[in-house]
Parts: structure tokens; C-alpha cells; sequence
């Protein structure tokens, strides 16, 4: 009897494991379904011939990246491997790896191609068209190997790789993100027309060598942005620095934001497309608060070749050249009717001149000032928008 009983219970186990079965296993056409929604909230979407599960492996073949409003145009993207997918509660699903096909299109001499692209970590929403946290696609890292562009078998464009990285903070508060690519390299010696030739070589900038760099955070509640870091950095030119901090770009800005480049995409008339965008973010714009700005450029010897090659198309020297400007910004700056910020503009480029080091751009309000009370001062007394911003400029700090 307790033979008979092992026996049925292992067969109402394995009939109950062969009903149950299917409703775990994965929906490859699902996951790359929910994916493309996720992307059309952007104006693309995806297209792709089959796509096959295999455990928690999902493989899709002949992926194809669409745009929005232009039907028969998009990119070859071929197979998409998808690996340690599951489920999510929200009908969405979560893959610790997502790995593509390298990239390499040739048309005679010249070629692009694109080595170990990567994403790590990928959330895709099981509704894109929600307003919270969990309705965003959404990745902890991406990257790639080398990137190598040739025109007529020569390089002229390289990246050694790109890293980014997403991570939200603490509660769902919002996000902190970087970015990275390193070995930026371009040629500039092939380039034909004659002045801009002479003055490549002049400026000693045949090949540009260096790296990009982003760093920043998204609070969700008040839609506070802060790039705290948007740097090009080159070898014997500079860096070039630009930061940014505003509020009001919440969720539901994004979403708003999203719709209406959805809406212009889809229009068939570019024009109207294009004025019914303009009135979007104009309106959009309402909702945004200014907090602070700055441009900054660290000097690395591209100044002094700069002033050399100016003065040489005006016959004098470079130190010549310098001196000219000096006397030339104080009069170009009086016909704006700024006071303040002249004495500044002209302190700081003298310096500058002198010893260049750094000039920085910077705007700092005492308090945030929406963005209608900029566009109103832009349009009633453009004279006052250096001091409502609060701006200041200095050299060599």
C-alpha cells in the first residue's frame, strides 16, 4: 500500500510540474514587445524576426531599431542576447546582461565599427506609459570596447571604450549617474578646405587625443537635474567644462516631454510638426526653475597658438594680438549697456591673456528664478538678465 501511495504521489507531482511548467517559462517575443514600447515613449521602437527563450536566456534575432515617423528608414542591429531574465511583478522584466553583436559596416574604403557593446542590469517597465519609478527603462551600466571610424582606410575617429553608469539612490529618491569615454582620438589632417587646413596645422590640432567625462544626479520629487560635470578634455588644447543645475524636470515633465516628441515624430507635416514642438516646450519650459550654471575652460598651451595664428592673418604677433583684444572688449561689451559685468569681462580677459590658466563663465542667483521670469527679462530688458542671473566672470582661479 505505501508502494501504491509513492506512486501516485509522484505521478500527481510530475503532472502537476508539466500543467505548471509553462506559466514560468519565459515569453521571448514578450520581453522584446515590452522593450519596444518602452522605447516608443522616445519615438523609436523595435522590430525583429523571432525571438527564443531558453531558461532565463532570451535570444532575439534580426533586430531592427525604427524611428518614429519614418517609416522604412532603421538601423541593423542583428542578434540581441538576454541573459539572467526573470519576470517582474509589474509584468515587466529585469536581465542582469544584455550583449549585441559587434558592428562593422564597410562601404569601400570606408567603415564603422563598434566592439563589445554591453548593458548590465536592464528594467524593462510592464507599462511604459505609467508616471512612476518603475515605468522607465532603465540600465546600471553600459558600455563598450573599441569604436573605429575610417574614411578612405584611415582612421579618423576613435573611442577606446564607453562605461556608463545609473544607480538610484536610497528610497527611490531619484538617480546618480557618470559617464565616461576614454581614448577619444580624431585626424584632422585629411580635411581639404585650404583655410581650415592652415589653420589646423597651426594650431598644432592635426590629432586631437583625449577623453569625456559626465557626472550627475535626478531627484524625482522636485525634478532637481544637476550635471555637475559635462567635461572634454584634450591633450595640448584645454578642457572644456560645462555644469548645470535646474529644478521641474519631474516625471511627469519627462512623460509630457516624451508625448510631444511622440506626436511630432508621427506627423507627416514637418513644419506644423515643428511649430506645434516649439509651443510644447514653451509651455513645458513654464514648469522649469533655474539654479545655477557654469562654462569653464582650463588652458593646456591652445591660447597662446590661437593668438599667434590670429595675429598672423593680421600681420602682428601674437602678444600684439593679445593687447588688441584687451582694448577691443571694453568697447564691444560698453554697447550692451552692462556696467558691472564690463568691469568684470574686461578684468578677467586681461588676466587671462596675461596668463592663460582659466576663464570661467558662472551664474548663481541668490535664489532659483523660474525659467517665465528669464524669457520675460529676455524679451522686456535683455540688460537685466546678467544680474537677475546672478553672472560673473573670472580668470585664473
Amino acid at each position: 500500500m505505501m508502494h501504491t501511495r509513492k506512486i501516485r504521489l509522484m505521478m500527481a507531482s510530475a503532472a502537476f510540474l508539466t500543467l505548471a511548467g509553462p506559466a514560468f517559462a519565459l515569453d521571448g517575443a514578450d520581453v522584446m514587445k515590452k522593450l519596444s514600447a518602452a522605447l516608443e515613449v522616445n519615438g523609436t521602437s523595435l522590430a525583429f524576426d523571432k525571438a527564443e527563450a531558453d531558461g532565463d536566456v532570451v535570444t532575439a534575432s534580426g533586430v531592427k531599431l525604427q524611428v518614429t515617423g519614418q517609416p522604412g528608414e532603421s538601423v541593423n542591429i542583428g542578434d540581441v542576447t538576454f541573459e539572467g531574465v526573470e519576470e517582474s511583478d509589474d509584468g515587466g522584466y529585469t536581465a542582469e546582461t544584455v550583449s549585441f553583436a559587434d558592428v562593422n559596416v564597410s562601404e569601400k574604403e570606408d567603415s564603422v565599427s563598434i566592439k563589445d557593446i554591453a548593458i548590465g542590469g536592464l528594467s524593462i517597465p510592464g507599462n511604459a506609459a505609467g508616471g512612476t519609478i518603475d515605468d522607465i527603462l532603465l540600465y546600471e551600466s553600459f558600455g563598450t570596447g573599441p569604436i573605429d571610424v575610417k574614411v578612405k582606410g584611415k582612421d579618423v575617429f576613435k573611442i577606446a571604450s564607453i562605461e556608463s553608469n545609473l544607480s538610484r539612490q536610497e528610497n527611490d529618491a531619484g538617480f546618480d549617474f557618470d559617464a565616461t569615454l576614454a581614448g577619444l582620438y580624431a585626424d584632422l589632417s585629411d580635411v581639404e578646405d585650404a583655410k581650415a587646413k592652415d589653420a589646423i596645422e597651426k594650431l598644432d590640432v592635426k590629432q586631437l587625443d583625449g577623453q569625456m567625462t559626465m557626472k550627475g544626479s535626478w531627484e524625482l520629487e522636485s525634478g532637481n537635474l544637476a550635471v555637475e560635470e559635462y567635461a572634454f578634455d584634450f591633450k595640448n588644447v584645454g578642457r572644456l567644462n560645462i555644469a548645470m543645475d535646474f529644478s521641474g524636470y519631474t516625471l511627469q515633465f519627462l512623460k509630457a516631454l516624451q508625448e510631444a516628441n511622440k506626436a511630432a515624430q508621427a506627423n507627416p507635416n514637418k513644419e506644423e510638426a515643428n511649430q506645434a514642438m516649439g509651443l510644447a516646450m514653451l509651455g513645458l519650459m513654464q514648469q522649469l526653475t533655474f539654479n545655477s550654471a557654469s562654462i569653464r575652460f582650463d588652458d593646456a598651451s591652445i591660447t597662446k597658438k590661437a593668438l599667434d595664428y590670429a595675429g598672423s592673418q593680421q600681420g602682428v604677433t601674437g602678444e600684439q594680438m593679445a593687447q588688441s583684444l584687451k582694448g577691443l572688449v571694453p568697447i564691444m561689451m560698453a554697447q550692451l549697456n552692462l556696467p558691472e559685468l564690463q568691469n568684470q569681462v574686461s578684468a578677467a580677459v586681461n588676466a587671462y591673456l596675461d596668463a592663460p590658466k582659466s576663464l570661467t563663465i558662472s551664474a548663481e542667483p541668490e535664489k532659483p528664478v523660474p525659467f517665465p521670469m528669464i524669457m520675460g527679462a529676455a524679451m522686456g530688458a535683455p540688460n537685466t538678465i546678467p544680474s537677475v542671473l546672478g553672472v560673473k566672470v573670472t580668470a585664473n582661479d
